[in-house]
């Protein structure tokens, strides 16, 4: 494996700033070893597991999970630390997301890539296809989970996600793990579609954001991403050529070298609550969006 590109010549001051990673549903923290590797002579770097996943946290609390159970997670390091930059994937973008909505001051900037914003497609685009698909997904899952199936959960939702028959292809061990989180999962899309993010709140955001998609991505990722580049026209709207849903994982050297140019040449060196200057360009391809929709 190739090892990503040095970044010695373009140190930040002596201050080590935090960057919390955030991980997608039925993955874990350590999808985000490589880029956590390449950030940390520089960065406090922390990769969280969320609540049923990896060494994160049963949901034991007797009430069904919210987003903002998991963004709490992430508030608690960004509180001790003064605030830092937060990086998501997937679910984990989405909790990223809405700890940016809630909790502006602590977010010194934001990377997402496919945020599963569903709340906020309903609420914005309640007849796309985008959304009948992810409902048909979610009821899916939460079916399979209730009839003690999640193994039935686990193939359906990791072939929508990352391509049919890539679930067939996954080993034995990996397969079980998967589909030991269903029950999770499960309770991740109820809070993704119970749960608003207030418009008011997003639109508020002003700290630099990078937006990623990939070009092969699915209807309900896609339609998630056209709403935000009209949402947050502040941020860097790009699309990663060749890439799907699971680009973070399957092209783990595209997605972590954007990243890290996000984090080193776009986010501004500033003070923790300085207002950000403007981002700069970088090369990747940015999206444009008819907004009027």
């Amino acid at each position: 494996m190739h090892a990503l590109p040095s970044l010695a010549a373009h140190r930040r001051p002596a201050r080590r700033e935090t960057v919390v990673l955030l991980h997608a549903s039925a993955s874990s923290s350590r999808q985000w070893d490589p880029l956590a590797e390449a950030l940390a002579p520089h960065f406090d770097v922390q990769a969280i597991d969320l609540h049923g996943h990896g060494r994160g946290p049963a949901w034991t609390a007797g009430r069904p999970l919210s987003v903002h159970d998991d963004a709490a997670l992430a508030r608690a390091v960004l509180e001790r630390s003064g605030g830092g930059h937060v990086i998501g994937h997937s679910y984990g973008a989405a909790v990223a997301t809405h700890l940016a909505a809630a909790s502006p001051a602590l977010v010194h900037s934001l990377a997402v890539y496919e945020p599963v914003l569903f709340s906020l497609l309903e609420a914005q685009a309640p007849m796309s296809p985008g959304i009948r698909e992810a409902f048909a997904l979610a009821a899916f899952v939460r079916e399979q989970v209730e009839r003690a199936a999640p193994a039935a959960a686990a193939e359906r939702f990791v072939d929508y996600w990352s391509g049919a028959g890539a679930w067939r292809a996954m080993s034995a061990s990996r397969q079980q793990a998967v589909a030991e989180r269903m029950p999770v999962v499960a309770q991740h899309f109820a809070t993704l579609v119970g749960e608003p993010l207030p418009l008011h709140a997003l639109q508020k955001l002003r700290m630099p954001l990078l937006c990623l998609r990939g070009s092969r991505t699915t209807m309900a990722a896609l339609h998630v991403t056209a709403l935000l580049r009209c949402l947050l026209p502040h941020g860097r709207h790009e699309v990663l050529d060749g890439l799907a849903h699971m680009g973070p994982l399957t092209h783990p050297r595209t997605v972590n070298e954007r990243l890290l140019r996000f984090l080193h040449f776009d986010v501004p060196c500033r003070a923790p609550h300085e207002a950000p200057a403007a981002a700069e360009r970088s090369g990747a391809a940015t999206e444009t969006a008819d907004c009027a929709t």
